[in-house]
């Protein structure tokens, strides 16, 4: 089920905002559930985001390998 909510902002500041999201071909209203279903799951993203690099800890970035070392499968 979707709510209307009302929310208050500067004048200016919702011009610009709407003609920025024209100029996306989306609308205010889009912007904000995008925004909000990002901010009610940060803290999860964040928890995925920390199990990668843990899973990634052993990966050596930078690492140079030679032309044997490429090649091997």
């Amino acid at each position: 089920m979707v709510k209307n909510i009302t929310l208050s902002a500067d004048d200016f500041l919702l011009d610009r905002a709407r003609k920025k999201a024209r100029q996306e071909n989306t609308s205010l209203n889009q912007l904000f559930r995008n925004w909000i279903k990002k901010y009610v799951n940060r803290d999860e993203i964040a928890a995925e985001y920390t199990s990668l690099m843990q899973n990634l800890e052993d990966v050596k970035a930078g690492q140079k390998f030679s032309r044997d070392e490429m090649n091997e499968r």
